[in-house]
Formats: structure tokens, sequence, C-alpha cells
């Protein structure tokens, strides 16, 4: 493996051949960029319930990513309905036998952990390490040998990389700026304003806002490609810089906002009176959605892959994703390997520059951070 990944996938499964019975649990850590399995493993546990196998691989998974991958966001991905609901925390967790297992879980679970049920057959890699370990079947620490020892010059860290100022990179990067919209009559009044609520449009000083942004970036950058939120007030800032730029816009659905729900067109203070209890649950929990809304980790999922796709769209390009404030945030947090707790602690004013560059290995830096085009 050439480096370690900021964000890696851990798949968990276990089960018991009686329910309770002989029991055993397969867990791995795969780096989603390129699917490789970092490390894995399977282990029996005598005689247990599927559930008590199921936590176990959990637990196991937890701590390979924690060895293999400490610095990196996780997403556990498991087809137990009641272990990804428990840890999600929209379950509670009843039985005693697992109330021990479900806390040594959130122990090492990194705040921001994403919680993600799958079909059983998604779940094959875990399940067969499961059953090769009630086979009596040695299961190797990575799928062809053993993690070697680390040598003594070993290839620098992510963080080393990056105060060398990418020495190494042969290819140029891709340029992604963001550009949050203009502002609306909701910004003013700091509304909740998600995907499926009012999609108001842009007032006349976000008009302005949007013009200002598009002369600037006209002059300052060589820009490939437009990509919008479908968004109302997305799609008029973007028409600005398509037209100050000459280029088509490209409409892109999973740049749109996060969805607030029943949350839409209220105040933070009108929410807190009216749902003190699930505004203080969804405050607590970046897994918890408002009532008929999205969670930030939902959201999360489809943000990366918009980044994705402008990665393998646009290799070594300049590309602008003209969008919302909790994409934006999403990405960010995602660069500086930050928990998913500091979204409420980013500041992103209407019509503001946020560029991130990504290189060809991975690695990526945030260049700016809520700049005032009108102001640079």
């Amino acid at each position: 493996m050439s480096g370690v990944p900021d964000h890696v996938i851990v798949e968990a499964d276990g089960g018991s051949r009686g329910n309770p019975g002989p029991a055993a649990y397969g867990a791995l850590v795969r780096d989603p960029a390129t699917g490789e399995v970092i490390a894995q493993a399977g282990v029996t546990i005598g005689i247990a319930t599927n559930n008590v196998a199921e936590y176990s691989g959990l637990i196991a998974g937890l701590e390979l990513a924690r060895e293999y991958a400490p610095d990196a966001s996780i997403e556990v991905r498991m087809d137990s309905k009641l272990v990804v609901e428990q840890m999600a925390g929209r379950w509670k967790v009843k039985h005693p036998d697992m109330k021990p297992l479900a806390a040594k879980a959130q122990s090492l679970a990194p705040l921001g952990t994403e919680w993600t049920w799958v079909p059983r057959a998604q779940n094959s890699a875990a399940d067969a390490l499961a059953n090769m370990a009630l086979d009596g079947k040695t299961v190797p620490l990575r799928p062809s040998e053993v993690a070697p020892a680390k040598a003594v010059d070993e290839e620098p860290s992510d963080l080393q990389k990056a105060l060398q100022g990418w020495g190494s990179q042969t290819e140029p990067p891709t340029q992604v700026i963001f550009l949050r919209h203009g502002e609306t009559p909701h910004t003013v009044d700091k509304r909740f304003s998600g995907s499926g609520g009012d999609d108001p449009g842009l007032s006349p000083n976000g008009q302005a806002q949007a013009r200002a942004a598009a002369a600037y970036l006209s002059r300052v950058a060589k820009i490939d490609a437009i990509v919008s939120s479908p968004m109302r007030r997305t799609r008029e800032t973007a028409a600005a810089l398509g037209a100050a730029l000459d280029l088509e816009v490209a409409v892109a659905d999973e740049w749109r906002e996060c969805s607030f729900g029943d949350w839409d067109g209220y105040t933070f203070a009108e929410v807190q009176q009216k749902w003190p209890e699930q505004m203080n649950s969804w405050l607590a929990s970046t897994a918890v959605s408002p009532p008929n809304g999205e969670s930030f980790e939902m959201c999360g999922r489809r943000i990366r892959a918009a980044r994705d796709g402008i990665l393998s769209t646009y290799p070594g390009k300049t590309v602008i994703v003209v969008t919302h404030v909790t994409p934006i945030k999403l990405m960010v947090r995602a660069v500086l390997q930050a928990p998913m707790s500091s979204l409420f602690r980013m500041e992103l004013r209407p019509a503001t520059i946020t560029e991130i560059h990504w290189y060809a290995d991975g690695l990526a830096s945030l260049k700016s951070f809520n700049t005032i085009p009108s102001l640079v």
C-alpha cells in the first residue's frame, strides 16, 4: 500500500451457527478509492448469538481502522439493520448483552463516522471472513500477506508531503472554485433553506453579488467549466458567471443543498421552539436528520460522489462549482480531516469563494475559504 487514505470503509459481519452457537466475525478496512483491503480479520468467539457476533465484527473493524488508518474518516457498512440503526442513534440499545458492546464501538468510532446499511450481497467479503474462521481456516491480516514492519526510510506521510509543497507532483491539480450563491430573502432572515423547500431566487443584492463574483473570476482565472446545483438561487448565480465567461453551465443534482425537511423556511430560534427534542438530537449527532429531511452524513455521501464526478470529468482543469453552504463546508471538512462537528463552526457568507486543489495521487489542499470577490 503506497499511502494511508484520508477516508476508509469498514465492512463487518458476524454469524452464529445455531444462534446461539459457534460464532465468529469478519471485518476489513478498505480504501474506497482503489478498492484495496488495507487490513482484515476473521476470528471465532466461542458460543454466542448473531447480534453479539455482528457487534464483535464492528468493534474489530473499528480497531483495525484505528491501527492502520488512524487519521481517516470512516464509513461503516453492515448488513445488520439493528447494529447500524443503534449505532446511528436512531434505535435504542435495549438488550443488556448489547449495551457494553455498543458502548465499546461508540468509543472507537471517530466523531462523524457514517453508518450505512447494505444488502447482504454487498457485504460478502466480511461474511466470507467470518465463515473462514468458523471453518477453522486462518485469516491473514492482509489478503496476500502479513503487513511488513515499517522501514526506517519509509515513504513520507501525507502531512510531510504537504509541508514539502507537493514536491513529487508532476501533473497539474484539478482546481475547484466553490462559489456560494448570492443572497436570497431566506439568507437575510437566516432561515433554513434546503432542497425540497421554497427554493427562493436571488434578491437584488444577491444578483449584484453574483455579477461581482463573475467579474472577479473572469479577471483572475482561466475557467474550463461551470457546474451548478439545480436550485434556483445557484442557477441564477451561475447564469451570471456563464454570461461573463462565455461558458455553458452544467447542472448537477448532487450539488443541491441538504434537505432540512419540516424545518425549511423557519429560523433556528423558531425550530428550537417548535421542535426542541429533534433539534437537540440533530445538534448532538450528524447522523440525525431533521423531520422528513436529510442528515449531514447522508448529504456528505452525496457530495463525495459529486466531487468524484468533477475529478473524473475535469482532471487537471479549473472548475467553478456554484453550490450551497453545507456542500462547501463538507468539502472543507474532508480536506482538513476535521470532525463532522466542525460544520457548526464554519461561517460562509453569500457569494464567497472557497478554493480546493485535488492532486492526481488523491491529496488535496485548501487554497482559500470564505473570500469575498469584491475585496480581493
